[in-house]
Order: C-alpha cells, then structure tokens, then sequence
C-alpha cells in the first residue's frame, strides 16, 4: 500500500460544497483506505495499491463528476513526492508576512514564456521556480496569496491548484508514517 494525497482544485468554492463526510465516501469506494481530509477538504489523504498517477487522477475525477455533477481537477502526490516539494522550496526563512506557495500542475509545461523570478503583474506576488509539474511563488499578504494559481494556469495553459507550503509541511509531518 502506498499513502497519497490528492489536491482538489475548485471544491467549496462558490456553490461548489462538499462535506468532508462526501469526499470521505466518494474516496473509500473507489476502493482506497485509511481515507481522511486535512484542512480545508480539498486535501485528501489515502491509501492505495500502486497505481499510475493518470489511472488515480482519472479515476477520482470520474467519481467526484458523477457525485458532484461538475468537474473538479485532481492533482495527486505521494508523501515521498511532498518532502522533494518541501526541500525544493526556494524559500527556506520567508521573511514576515511573506507565504510560500507551491503551485502543482497537472503536466509538466511544455514551454515556459517568461523568465523567474517573475512578479505578477498589478501585485507584489512573485513567480520564483518551476520544477517538474510543481511551481514555487511568494506572496506578501494584501489578499495576494489567490493570485498564483490564476497566473500560472493563464501563462502555461495547464490547470493547477495551490497550497501554502505550511500546509503541505503538516500533510507529511502527520502521514509520513511507517508502512
């Protein structure tokens, strides 16, 4: 068995609520176990045989479209893939009231137009690294911490979700548990 976690992007936005209690159920009858939601409910944690990422993603979109009649995009990462996120983080002492995001991609982008650091037009809020199908940026509060995920998936043409880094620093501090 292999522990996952998988980043929902959308969910209890707008009219779009989900009981953690909903997510729970979609996820335990996929046939996943030791299912439980972290934070807010768009982080799902699970346990699964090893299956590619693209059968897991496919798989959780499927059901949550069928429970939930909309899409709802599914980033999916092992624990082990979490700690590299959290080592490859450019911002290792943020200085107060700076927040490091991680943006997760659902590809690796092909083409990158435009050179990092990169500060996002109209805000402080910079584009500092992408690595693979992860992007790091920093926010400097003032309602910033939105702006990434827009940006990036206007400018690379790839859906994303992001997450302070701190959350996913308590994801792994809480299931990075021996098998």
């Amino acid at each position: 068995m292999s522990r996952f976690v998988a980043f929902l992007r959308g969910i209890n936005v707008g009219s779009h609520i989900v009981t953690k209690e909903q997510l729970k159920e979609a996820f335990t009858s996929l046939g996943f176990y030791n299912v439980s939601t972290f934070g807010q409910s768009g982080n799902v944690i699970f346990e699964t045989s090893n299956l590619a990422y693209e059968e897991l993603k496919t798989k959780i979109e499927n059901k949550l479209r069928t429970i939930l009649s909309y899409e709802v995009s599914v980033f999916v990462r092992t624990i082990s893939q979490l700690k590299h996120v959290i080592q490859r983080n450019p911002l290792k002492d943020p200085v107060e009231g700076t927040s490091s995001l991680v943006t997760f991609l659902s590809t690796v982008p092909a083409k990158v137009t435009f050179r990092l650091p990169l500060v996002i037009p109209k805000s402080t809020a910079q584009i500092l690294m992408i690595r693979g199908s992860e992007v790091y940026s920093a926010t400097h509060g003032g309602g910033e911490g939105a702006l990434p995920n827009p940006f990036i998936e206007s400018e690379l043409k790839i859906k994303a979700t992001t997450r302070n880094i701190n959350t996913i620093r308590r994801i792994v501090e809480k299931y990075d548990l021996p098998d």
